[in-house]
């Protein structure tokens, strides 16, 4: 019995050393809006996302009351006014990554991203370059691109229209750890 418990604990030990799986609760995503009248940056760190290198699976999910800005009033704003936070709480994205990332073999590996983006009930494909990133169990997962609100039923009020910039930039990054 003492021999096949050891055994047991032995293979668990194999498959958690290759495990294809990583996760984190506290990934960051950031968004910058920059026009000559004023800056606007957001971020949260209550982000989580899920990798699968044996698929080449992608799932990220955050709150959006989660994003802090420096202005108590351009939070309210943008919870009340534009993402509409208490209707449409999450943003998310699935899909899959394109290019090889080796969990056995630390490296920086620059994939492309595809796959769906809901924000504020409206979900549109969306397709964009990234980076793998494989260091001694963790797995970190990192891309920047530009959305447009109106893409997302987002309007603007012409009152702020020329405060904010007509494209967001949007940057994130997942340090994961095996599930």
């Amino acid at each position: 019995m003492k021999m096949l418990s050891l055994l047991f604990l032995a293979a668990l030990y194999a498959q958690s050393a290759y495990t294809q799986v990583y996760q984190t609760k506290n990934g960051y995503l950031g968004f910058f809006s920059k026009t000559p009248l004023e800056d606007v940056r957001a971020e949260s760190h209550q982000v989580y996302g899920v990798i699968n290198l044996g698929d080449h699976s992608l799932s990220v999910a955050c709150l959006v009351k989660g994003f802090l800005f420096s202005k108590a009033l351009m939070q309210e704003h943008f919870n009340e006014n534009y993402v509409e936070s208490d209707k449409f709480p999450r943003a998310s994205f699935s899909g899959k990554y394109s290019g090889g990332a080796d969990s056995a073999k630390n490296g920086i590996y620059p994939v492309r991203v595809a796959g769906q983006l809901t924000l504020h009930g409206i979900t549109r494909p969306i397709d964009v370059p990234g980076s793998v990133e494989v260091t001694s169990g963790k797995v970190t997962c990192a891309a920047s691109f530009s959305l447009l609100p109106g893409d997302f039923n987002i309007s603007i009020p012409s009152l702020v229209r020329d405060k904010i910039a007509k494209q967001i930039d949007v940057h994130i990054i997942l340090e994961c750890y095996a599930k």
